[in-house]
């Protein structure tokens, strides 16, 4: 049976490098089992603007940065940190801009009060992790995108980046959790997603303002398979992945993810493309 062998994580957040949560706990725990079960990781997630790079050790790795992404029709740095989790064997590559993660927290400010431009930091953040993979020259099998942050990378790796040695082959799983967004993304949010080989009838459900259900099923579409990760998640995002045919994990009990997981990959790098 064909397994699949490398697998990349795209995660909104890892502790320690944030305060706890499910989804960092996860991104902590799941990646180490992974690789403890004799497969190859990568791992993403954002620097924030609350990550002590001292205490945390982060450093550039200069050799990966110096891309500018054009987003909105401006130049925009793309600077790759990165990290160990030394009781883990795990690196962790940090996607940084000054405008975008800098000088900000996560998703909201010290208030409560999302960013306005939340939308930008999406697609920044999912385009820098695959030019970085690129850069990288690592193939994975599987792709597995945790939180809203990451909702977009399905999108680029199966239509944008779909010819691309990388990626060409890849399978994208995304987890849905509890987690979501209050703000809607700015009218032109759509126009900004339009890249190579995405055109408008590509992303023909994201209608006026965009929400965080139109964002989940924009995932969902693009996705070759998807987790319920919380145990209670938006209902119109979960029910709307269960009619599209696609295999959907369901919410597994803590000490029962690892392995389900394990299992669902080889299940989705399985399946005809």
């Amino acid at each position: 049976m064909a397994k699949a062998n490398k697998v990349l994580f795209i995660t909104q957040e890892i502790t320690p490098y944030v305060a706890e949560s499910e989804m960092a706990n996860v991104g902590r725990h799941l990646p180490q089992a992974i690789q403890e079960k004799g497969r190859e990781i990568r791992t993403f997630m954002p620097k924030w603007g609350n990550i002590n790079e001292r205490r945390n050790q982060l450093h550039e790795v200069i050799r990966l940065s110096g891309m500018n992404l054009i987003i909105d029709d401006t130049d925009h740095p793309l600077i790759i940190k990165v990290a160990s989790i030394q009781s883990a064997r795990m690196q962790v590559y940090f996607i940084d801009n000054d405008d975008y993660f800098q000088n900000k927290l996560q998703t909201a400010d010290e208030n409560g009060q999302e960013y306005e431009d939340n939308d930008s930091r999406a697609i920044f953040y999912a385009r820098g992790v695959l030019e970085t993979v690129k850069k990288l020259r690592w193939t994975p099998d599987v792709i597995h995108c945790h939180g809203w942050m990451s909702a977009l990378a399905p999108l680029y790796i199966k239509k944008a980046y779909k010819d691309e040695p990388s990626f060409r082959d890849a399978k994208v799983v995304f987890s849905i959790y509890e987690d979501d967004f209050k703000n809607k993304f700015k009218n032109d949010f759509a126009t900004q997603l339009l890249l190579k080989d995405i055109n408008q009838e590509d992303i023909k459900t994201l209608d006026g303002q965009v929400d965080y259900t139109m964002l989940m099923k924009l995932a969902i579409d693009y996705s070759d398979g998807v987790i319920q990760n919380s145990e209670n998640v938006n209902q119109d995002a979960i029910d709307y992945a269960r009619q599209t045919g696609k295999p959907v994990l369901d919410y597994q009990a803590t000490e029962a993810y690892p392995e389900a997981c394990n299992d669902f990959y080889d299940k989705i790098w399985e399946m005809p493309k």
